[in-house]
């Protein structure tokens, strides 16, 4: 989304075409009073955590099975790529993450995925994540809009979500970097359509 933002600064408005290890994406670029970049996603799908993964998982977070909201169940999320999706029973435990980078690494490293996407449920389509990164060699990512797409792809797989609805995604804001996504299923079609903006980083 950040390279659509970028290429939307050199050619304006426009509908591209992303050529990706995961297939093509198509991304449409807006101006407003910026740039704004919606890409739909490839096909997602979504399977449970095995008990084996989230108890590595757990473990290298230093979070319990307590700090899970059990009204969203672990799971392996992909629109695209595959992101652990766990989700956090307070805001304050979102907050305060502090994990062990190398053992998540290694735990992701065999699962594939390339992201732990956690998230606060706010109300039943505002949500606030974190996505700790180590596979791109960061603690964590501000903005992740292929986690975003397969988080709510795995929110229309359990029935919380209806095609055409928003989604409201926060992230970034507890490491000084606030950004917002927003996500709609596409109607009809397990594709998701991602929206957000990107800021330069100097």
């Amino acid at each position: 989304m950040a390279a659509a933002v970028a290429l939307g600064e050199r050619i304006g408005p426009a509908v591209v075409d992303l050529f990706t290890q995961a297939g093509p994406v198509q991304v449409e670029i807006t101006k407003g009073d910026g740039i704004t970049a919606t890409l739909t996603s490839p096909p997602s799908s979504t399977r449970p955590a095995t008990g084996e993964e989230l108890r590595r998982a757990l473990e290298a977070l230093r979070w319990s099975a307590d700090d899970l909201d059990p009204a969203y169940p672990p799971h392996v999320a992909n629109a695209g790529n595959d992101h652990l999706v766990l989700a956090a029973a307070t805001r304050e435990r979102l907050a305060d993450l502090d994990y062990d980078f190398d053992a998540l690494a290694e735990l992701m490293a065999e699962g594939g995925w390339t992201t732990v996407h956690l998230f606060w449920a706010e109300s039943r389509t505002v949500f606030h994540a974190r996505d700790p990164f180590p596979p791109g060699g960061v603690v964590e990512d501000p903005a992740t809009g292929a986690a975003a797409a397969a988080f709510t792809g795995y929110l229309r797989h359990l029935g919380r979500l209806d095609d055409g609805e928003v989604v409201t995604i926060h992230q970034g804001a507890d490491m000084g970097r606030p950004s917002l996504l927003t996500t709609t299923p596409v109607p009809g079609d397990t594709r998701v359509k991602v929206s957000g903006a990107a800021v330069p980083i100097g």
